[in-house]
């Protein structure tokens, strides 16, 4: 037991010595957007206020909540740091969610504002940045809360469980935790969009709606269509989302407005669908599947059988 005690100490300090050293460098780091950034441009007026609280969000609060935490971290304390820290947490998820909008308003603010485009180089150029952007530095709070989920659960792990700081890091982690889901969450849903826009963008024309509230992308790829009545396979581009199949084929490589887009020829709602491998189970070339619907059967063929057995899996959770 003393043995045990005397490991989980050692890995305890060790966490605790690293836990502090990469804090006093992420608070370097978000000095350096405070000082030379924040503070300037609010003495001079550069950018209107409120343009300055999008682009920068709870900066300066999480700043103070890490110097805090950096300042009973230096004296030992953690559990009170602990305590005090977890009251801001929430800040880290505010911060996320404004993330994209204060990213679209910096780039706004660099085209069309002359002298904060001016403004900008110059800091940037300073030693103290080493050829890093202000767009590098943005997200360093959330790339912050990724590792204070590491730092706190390795300190959890080397406390004795009887001991009260052990229920304060415990309380910790499980914050942490909660808040790196609702951060993770919300950057989901904005790729989620950009998927969605994105295959929108490629379908020709408006008639297929694939924007809608709810939907998720899961995959896309090319697949073999095998007729029923013993015609030539035909290669379609499909898209699965949680809720529909897309079949779609390229547009005429002539055609003046729709050369690289697609033209959809089908929409299969995955409500009242079953998912088979007709074959494809053993390490054979390629694989076929079969997909029931209440008035169409559609079988997907492909010649390598990895992507058969991935699209099966994608096909089966989905109809789940």
């Amino acid at each position: 037991v003393e043995d045990q005690r005397a490991r989980w100490e050692r890995k305890r300090s060790r966490t605790a010595k690293e836990l502090l050293e990469t804090e006093h460098k992420y608070l370097e780091q978000l000095d350096l957007v405070l000082t030379y950034f924040v503070t300037i441009l609010k003495a001079k007026g550069t950018l209107k206020p409120a343009v300055l609280e999008t682009i920068f969000g709870p900066l300066e609060s999480l700043y103070s909540a890490s110097h805090v935490l950096s300042l009973h971290l230096e004296k030992g304390n953690l559990g009170p740091g602990l305590e005090n820290f977890c009251q801001s947490l929430d800040l880290y998820g505010h911060y996320a969610e404004n993330l994209q909008h204060a990213n679209k308003t910096l780039k706004e603010q660099v085209r069309k504002n002359k002298s904060f485009r001016r403004f900008k180089k110059l800091q940037e150029t300073r030693p103290q940045f080493q050829g890093r952007q202000l767009e590098d530095l943005l997200p360093l709070p959330l790339q912050r809360l990724h590792q204070y989920k590491h730092f706190f659960r390795d300190l959890l792990e080397n406390t004795s469980p009887d001991t009260a700081e052990y229920q304060k890091l415990a309380k910790t982690v499980k914050s942490v935790c909660e808040v790196s889901h609702w951060v993770q969450d919300i950057f989901d849903k904005r790729e989620n969009s950009l998927q969605l826009l994105r295959v929108q963008k490629l379908l020709k024309g408006q008639k297929t709606r694939v924007l809608a509230a709810g939907r998720w992308y899961i995959r896309e790829g090319w697949l073999l269509v095998v007729p029923a009545k013993g015609e030539e396979l035909k290669r379609r581009m499909f898209f699965l989302f949680s809720d529909i199949l897309i079949a779609a084929k390229p547009c005429h490589p002539l055609h003046l407005l729709n050369s690289s887009k697609l033209s959809c020829q089908a929409v299969y709602p995955l409500h009242q669908c079953s998912v088979d491998k007709v074959f494809g189970h053993t390490w054979s070339q390629g694989g076929l599947l079969s997909l029931s619907f209440p008035h169409k059967t559609l079988l997907l063929m492909s010649s390598n059988q990895q992507e058969i057995s991935d699209w099966y899996r994608s096909l089966t959770a989905a109809v789940r």
